[in-house]
């Protein structure tokens, strides 16, 4: 019999890791690609990502190569997505068998010393999910506004923008924001930056220049200190109630911080946090994630094949210059 391996897949809103993983845990190859985007592009063209990532990593191997794909994946926010992304994958024959589940799982994989808890995520948007000791799953729909959605990267980046064209036409509260906007895109008004994203002349992903001057501005700014407060609450939000629908406010547990806007975040912005939740739900340990999901993807992938925890190890460290 030769080696067992897993293929993981990390496929993200802004990149796409893989890596092929023994099952001791020695990391065969690895690659980062654009972002996997299906609900843009479609399920077909998403995966074509995934595969010229493959191939960055591994060259042109026929596949099967991989006893195990685990793949967790943006976009997979529903059953139906998951069905179709993983007929999508078994078609393309990389693996035996194929596992595909939504990127906040390999957050909370990555993050918690058990496996189980509570991983939210604020990245290019929001989202959460919980995991209970005896297996129960909590989770969102994470569709966006329409399905309750408050926070991540572009929408605090909307925020920005719209309070600052309210301040300056004279709709809204006087604001720093407005001067920040200004300097960013190097115009003369706020406006000028609306009317760009409207005729095309401005790509929408610009606007993420503008998230982590907005935490930097909400230590003097009331206007950018309200969009913050609103952040933070959305954190606690989401992750106390997935800990009442599993049961877990009374009980000792991880909470996953993870997502670019949670990892880069002030001290005096997760200190917010911590102390919303010490008040609600004080048994809660937060956890800020410091591995890449590349690390949980393939934590998933090495719990299918059973790995030793010495691989689970080995395979971290070999992945560690991957963020």
């Amino acid at each position: 019999m030769g080696v067992r391996t897993v293929l993981a897949v990390d496929g993200g809103n802004s990149k796409t890791d893989v890596a092929l993983v023994t099952a001791d845990g020695v990391v065969l190859g690895r690659a980062r690609g654009p972002g996997f985007t299906p609900h843009q592009v479609g399920v077909s063209a998403a995966v074509d990502v995934i595969a010229a990532t493959v191939r960055a990593a591994m060259g042109d191997v026929r596949p099967p190569f991989a006893d195990h794909v685990s793949a967790y994946l943006a976009g997979a926010d529903l059953p139906e997505d998951e069905t179709a992304l993983r007929a999508e994958l078994e078609w393309r024959g990389y693996g035996r068998s194929v596992e595909v589940g939504n990127d906040t799982f390999a957050v909370l994989r990555a993050g918690s010393r058990n496996g189980w808890g509570v991983a939210v995520v604020c990245g290019a948007g929001v989202n959460a999910v919980g995991v209970g000791p005896d297996g129960r799953v909590a989770r969102f729909p994470a569709l966006g506004r329409v399905s309750g959605d408050w926070g991540g990267g572009m929408h605090l980046a909307e925020e920005v923008l719209w309070h600052a064209v309210r301040a300056e036409d004279g709709r809204g509260a006087a604001t720093a924001l407005v001067a920040l906007v200004r300097s960013r895109f190097g115009v003369e008004r706020v406006v000028d930056v609306s009317l760009g994203l409207h005729r095309g002349e401005i790509a929408v992903s610009s606007l993420d220049q503008l998230v982590g001057p907005l935490f930097d501005a909400a230590g003097s700014d009331e206007v950018a200190a309200g969009i913050v407060a609103r952040m933070a609450d959305e954190v606690c939000a989401l992750g106390l109630a997935l800990l009442d629908r599993l049961d877990l406010r009374e009980r000792a547990v991880e909470v996953v911080l993870g997502g670019g806007v949670l990892t880069a975040a002030s001290p005096a912005f997760l200190a917010t946090i911590r102390r919303k939740y010490a008040r609600r739900a004080p048994l809660a340990e937060l956890v800020v994630s410091t591995d890449a999901p590349i690390v949980g993807v393939t934590q998933l992938g090495l719990d299918h094949l059973g790995a030793t925890r010495a691989a689970y190890e080995r395979a971290a460290a070999g992945l560690v210059t991957i963020r």
